[in-house]
């Protein structure tokens, strides 16, 4: 397995998108701080990129990797090794990869800029969101033998999180704006992983005065270390439950 995850790294990294990918973050980064002159209005405009940017990247990318690596895959599956093994070297050695990429790229120029608990809360962030979203490639990747189908799920996926879920919960609240619906909230947030990091760096940057009763409900929840505690195992759970169906379809998988 060792041998499989440090091949998996080593191919990854060096890898012209992921290099890309690496620079392009820097070089925003780098750009957002200088031209802010508050490194707090700079982490902000950083937070938008960071929850867009970075699960498109990390669902596209591992889909992709993953359809291209399929003779790899048979090859090894035809060896005396696991097929269990297998899936989670390669699991491993993207998240692996695109974490480091994204640390590179985001999480220096954070720590450089904004070193405080908001620095590092949006760097965990990023880190959960980038490893969440190779486990949604990998379950995407593992539904389909159609590379086609498996990419464009992927990108509905992505769309789904990222601007889709939104206007269902605003819809939802927009047709039960009679009820008190702040405390559902709370749970809406857990159904998605991106707005549930979106919350949990928007009370660490204390703005949760400017989202009215539905900020001091969040900020009741997630503001003790109970609430951060559960909002970072609803980040985890995101990772585990995608790779574990993947894992299962995997190993049942006629290839």
């Amino acid at each position: 397995m060792k041998k499989i995850l440090k091949y998996v790294i080593v191919d990854i990294i060096q890898n012209k998108i992921v290099l890309i990918y690496t620079f392009l973050l820097l070089l925003i980064s780098l750009s957002v701080f200088n031209l802010e002159s508050n490194a707090a209005k700079g982490l902000l405009s950083l937070l938008n990129i960071i929850l867009i940017l970075v699960p498109l990247i990390s669902i596209i990318f591992s889909t992709i990797y993953i359809y291209n690596s399929s003779e790899f895959i048979e090859l090894l599956v035809s060896q005396p090794v696991k097929r269990k093994s297998i899936w989670l070297s390669l699991f491993g050695g993207l998240a692996a990869s695109l974490s480091l990429a994204f640390f590179i790229g985001a999480g220096i120029p954070i720590l450089l800029y904004h070193a405080d608990a908001t620095g590092i809360t949006m760097i965990l962030t990023g880190l959960f969101l980038t490893v969440i979203f190779v486990s949604i490639a990998m379950l995407a990747a593992g539904i389909t033998r159609d590379k086609a189908k498996g990419i464009g799920l992927s990108i509905l996926l992505w769309l789904y999180f990222s601007l889709i879920f939104d206007a269902l919960v605003l819809f939802f609240l927009f047709q039960f704006q009679d009820y008190p619906l702040e405390r559902a909230m709370v749970f809406f947030s857990f159904l998605n992983p991106i707005d549930l990091g979106r919350v949990q760096i928007l009370l660490q940057m204390d703005i949760s005065a400017l989202m009215g009763y539905t900020g001091a409900i969040f900020r009741e929840f997630f503001g003790n270390q109970v609430g951060v505690v559960l909002s970072f195992f609803g980040l985890f759970i995101w990772i585990a439950i995608p790779l574990f169906i993947s894992l299962k379809k995997f190993s049942k998988k006629d290839l």
